[in-house]
């Protein structure tokens, strides 16, 4: 028996009492990629990803791990919502104008000195203390560097389209509008290098593109290192007691965490590890978070169907962006129909050993996206499932 055989027969057999649609975390694969995450991020602390994981049992639990620090968050009201749970230390990984948790921000001391949140321009600060209404706090801000490599006097450009803040100087001058202004705090720096971190270097049949994405890579790595130590130089002149510089993503963690710069690490994705990891040589992780569907037709030789499964992901849309079949082994989309909002239709000889009722177990193209589909996830230790837990759907908290 193949060891994804195994696990799809320890995860038939803990789900045996559940009807199907559902979704697991294997909380031994969870916590085999936690500790891979700190062994590759050597000694610097994780700050976790909470988009990649949208469950507050499963952040709590990798939280109080060896290695871990801190929530990157990814709106404000998620962010004022997990301090006031106890989470203390929340990061706010993206620009908001939400002005109605603003307000909630500046009046409220607990949640002052817990979040920190991301600016790039004056105009966040403009509206920050337009919506004050009235509070007082002290507001942490943390600045975002932009990692995108940049080529041919930039005509072109390899990166996410994130931060207009690219250079030593522009970082300097925005810490010095921050630093003259009262009502605020420069605390920290953040880099996320998308393109490192979230490319995978091994294409499936690409072997050209595959060493293309690692040379891009390769050159990227050693231009923002210097870039970012520039960039850290600069802030510090102007703010010295910065309290942290956040880089990486679970597909450079080690990458990053060599940099001096940088102080902590930012990773989410690999604790659940998605189909999109799959293309990594810097890493290998095990699958942990999967659902399931159950098949409701048979509709001929080598065809079974299953109900619903049409869970694409964000990004730009392809292939790459859908689930995958994943147990049992050797099923395939009709590529006339794909996943389905209702029904997906599954080719493969596999298919006629499966019966109505049973189920097929699926891979997100992404991690915590897969929380958006179901309101529990149900936590499998080998062969028996022992606890169910509400991911952020399941508490009626749906941020985006």
């Amino acid at each position: 028996m193949t060891a994804r055989a195994a696990d799809r027969a320890r995860y038939d057999r803990a789900t045996a009492h559940l009807d199907a649609p559902l979704a697991i975390v294997d909380l031994d694969a969870f916590d085999a990629n936690a500790a891979d995450l700190v062994r590759r991020a050597a000694g610097k602390p994780v700050r976790v990803a909470s988009k990649s994981v949208r469950c507050r049992s499963l952040l709590e639990r990798v939280l109080a791990k060896d290695g871990f620090q801190g929530i990157m968050s990814f709106t404000l009201a998620e962010s004022l919502w997990l301090a006031r749970s106890g989470f203390d230390d929340v990061l706010l990984a993206y620009p908001s104008a939400d002005r109605a948790a603003f307000a909630e921000l500046a009046a409220d001391p607990k949640l002052a000195g817990a979040v920190t949140v991301m600016v790039d321009d004056p105009a966040h600060l403009d509206l920050i203390d337009a919506a004050r209404d009235g509070g007082r706090e002290l507001i942490r801000v943390c600045l975002e560097l932009d990692t995108s490599l940049k080529l041919l006097g930039g005509r072109v450009r390899v990166g996410a389209r994130r931060s207009p803040l690219h250079s030593p100087a522009q970082l300097a001058e925005l810490a010095r509008s921050v630093a003259r202004r009262p009502g605020f705090r420069l605390v920290g720096i953040m880099a996320y290098e998308g393109h490192i971190a979230g490319v995978g270097d091994a294409v499936a049949g690409r072997p050209l593109r595959s060493r293309a994405i690692r040379l891009m890579q390769a050159a990227a790595r050693r231009e923002l290192a210097e870039r970012r130590a520039a960039v850290v130089r600069a802030v510090r002149a102007v703010v010295p007691d910065l309290e942290f510089v956040n880089g990486g993503g679970t597909g450079s963690v080690q990458h990053t965490a060599a940099e001096d710069a940088v102080t902590e690490i930012a990773a989410g994705s690999g604790l659940y590890v998605p189909r999109l990891f799959d293309n990594y040589t810097s890493f290998t992780g095990r699958p942990a978070a999967l659902f399931a569907q159950p098949v409701v037709r048979r509709p001929g030789v080598g065809v079974v169907t299953v109900l619903g499964g049409g869970y694409p992901a964000s990004g730009a849309a392809g292939p790459d962006r859908l689930p995958v079949p994943y147990l049992p082994e050797g099923l395939a989309y009709d590529p006339q129909e794909g996943p389905g909002e209702v029904q997906t239709p599954l080719l493969g000889s596999p298919a006629d050993d499966l019966l109505i009722g049973d189920k097929v177990w699926f891979r997100h193209a992404k991690a915590g996206e897969l929380c958006e589909r179901f309101d529990a996830l149900h936590l499998i230790e080998g062969d028996t499932v022992t606890a169910t837990v509400p991911t952020y759907r399941g508490e009626g908290r749906t941020f985006l």
